[in-house]
C-alpha cells in the first residue's frame, strides 16, 4: 500500500490515518512531500515546520508504517508508477479523480481507497492555535 502527504506535525488524525491505511494491506509505504514540494502546497511560507529529515524519522517510528520514502515534484505520480502499489490510500476529501496517480493503480488491477477522518484535526489548524487564534 501507498500513502503521501506532508506530515508535518504529527497529531491524532495523522496517526488514526495511517494506522486505517495499513489496516488495508500487509505493509503501508508513505511517501512525504519534501521541503519545496510542501511550500508549494500554499499551507503558508513557514511550512512546513519540520524539515524532510525529521518528518521522516518521526512517521518512520509509528507501528503502522513500514517504510518512509519522499519526493520532490508537485505530485507523487512519477513515485506511484515506480513503485505500482497495490492500493493508493488517500484521506476521506480525496476521490481517485483528485489522486494523482489512482488511474494507473486502478488501470494496473490495483484499488484506491479513501478513508474517512475520524478526527477533525489539522496541522493548519494547530500551528494557529499555538500562535494564539482559534484554530
Amino acid at each position: 500500500m501507498f500513502t503521501n502527504g506532508v506530515f508535518d506535525l504529527l497529531h491524532r488524525g495523522h496517526v488514526t490515518y495511517l494506522a486505517r491505511a495499513r489496516a488495508e494491506g500487509a505493509s503501508l509505504l508513505v511517501a512525504l512531500n519534501g521541503d519545496a514540494s510542501a511550500r508549494r502546497l500554499g499551507k503558508g511560507a513557514e511550512r512546513p515546520l519540520n524539515r524532510l529529515e525529521d518528518r521522516a524519522a518521526v512517521v518512520a517510528a509509528l507501528e503502522a508504517v513500514s517504510a518512509v520514502t519522499w519526493f520532490d515534484d508537485d505530485t507523487p505520480e512519477a513515485l506511484i508508477a515506480a513503485c505500482r502499489p497495490d492500493v493508493l490510500v488517500k484521506g476521506g476529501d480525496y476521490t481517485a479523480a483528485t489522486t494523482a496517480g489512482a488511474a494507473e493503480v486502478i488501470a494496473a488491477g490495483g484499488r484506491f481507497v479513501a478513508i474517512p477522518f475520524r478526527h477533525a484535526r489539522s496541522t493548519s489548524a494547530l500551528v494557529e492555535r499555538i500562535r494564539g487564534g482559534a484554530g
